[in-house]
């Protein structure tokens, strides 16, 4: 080291400057790159959309609804979207938000679990019904065939009725970029339909609102003299319940059911009366009731599954606390399909109401399809 040149040394020194000042040049103009990259990664997120709660990424016009009318109010951004504005405002929801509220209605409804459900584009809709078949008959290859008689229909028009949620949240709430808006607002809406409707399909007046199938007139007759509309019910036989033999009145209620009809059918009670009933048994011994096999399958009582639905009566005198029958077949759900909201942030300041708005109509549409058990008076 004592011997190398002085002027060899120097120029080794400024090369090896020269060298990491390119190094940090080359590094800036990586960095560079690398923030350029970032920044279009930034906006092609931005222009797809936001992470949606349930994965994926929300569509344009679902966002703009969520971020611009729910969020913040303006209007302009959604006028798109509606599919009809109401006399007292509202817009229809995208229909990913209509099929969150659909999906919750369907686990928390006890009833439109298993009724028939049809989408409708007005509160005027009718079916008709077939209430006695056309005759038929066996002939020979070259015999005369008789005149066979005509059909006869009934005509089912669901009375229809406004069903209505308002829930609130504060502006705060709002703005916060991590709180779901669109989820809360489908759970929020679809637990307040589901206890409205819950308690119309079981005893809706029919006056702005469905006719609940506990409402229809009721009869001991049997399904060749009873009328066209009234539901058939077997009695207790003790005003305080069940006698003293209960399994047999159910069986009873089963067997009063055409064996077409048991294909699908189940039993609907509360939770009062379904602890009465899991006491039950058999002459030996056995349990009537039997808890559900697989996680997430209803228990089942005589083999057939049982639905809880509070607003069912309890056992009284002269009530009917048990229903079994198909209610796919038995009872019929119409529905506008979208679901209407109008954003309110003056009504109840500081917090912003939501008024959601759906027409829902429910009848019975075949009596043959349902059973009722009735506690003797």
């Amino acid at each position: 080291m004592d011997n190398e040149n002085p002027v060899e040394a120097l120029d080794a020194s400024f090369e090896l400057v020269a060298r990491a000042d390119a190094a940090d040049e080359a590094l800036g103009a990586l960095r560079s790159d690398v923030e350029e990259v970032k920044s279009r990664l930034e906006r092609v997120v931005r222009h797809a959309g936001r992470p949606a709660l349930g994965g994926g990424v929300q569509a344009p016009e679902v966002k703009s609804f969520v971020d611009g009318y729910l969020r913040q109010g303006r209007e302009a951004e959604i006028k798109s979207l509606s599919i009809g504005v109401q006399a007292d405002g509202g817009y229809a929801v995208p229909r990913s938000i209509d099929e969150r509220i659909a999906a919750i209605l369907r686990k928390v409804s006890p009833i439109r679990q298993v009724a028939q459900v049809v989408q409708v584009g007005s509160a005027g809709y009718r079916k008709l019904v077939m209430t006695s078949g056309t005759a038929s008959g066996w002939v020979s290859e070259t015999g005369a065939r008789a005149e066979t008689t005509s059909p006869k229909f009934a005509e089912i028009a669901p009375p229809f009725g406004e069903l209505y949620a308002n829930p609130s949240a504060t502006q705060a709430m709002l703005d916060d970029a991590m709180f779901d808006v669109e989820g809360w607002l489908a759970a929020e809406i679809s637990n307040e339909f589901a206890r409205a409707e819950g308690a119309a399909f079981v005893n809706g007046t029919g006056t702005n609102q469905p006719k609940g199938f506990l409402q229809s007139a009721t009869s001991n007759a049997g399904d060749a003299t009873r009328a066209f509309g009234t539901l058939q019910f077997v009695a207790t036989g003790n005003a305080t319940g069940f006698d003293t033999a209960p399994e047999l009145k159910l069986i009873d209620l089963v067997h009063a059911l055409k064996a077409g009809h048991r294909q699908g059918a189940v039993f609907l009670m509360n939770s009062a009366t379904l602890a009465q009933v899991r006491k039950f048994k058999a002459a030996d011994g056995s349990f009537l009731w039997q808890a559900g096999i697989m996680d997430g399958q209803p228990a089942r009582l005589l083999g057939y599954p049982v639905i809880e639905a509070e607003d069912m009566p309890d056992i009284a005198a002269g009530a009917f606390p048990i229903a079994f029958g198909n209610f796919r077949n038995g009872y019929l759900i119409a529905e506008r399909s979208a679901t209407q909201i109008l954003r309110d942030p003056f009504t109840n300041k500081p917090f912003v109401n939501f008024y959601a708005t759906k027409r829902v109509g429910g009848q019975v549409l075949d009596s043959e399809a349902i059973k009722q058990l009735k506690v003797s008076t």
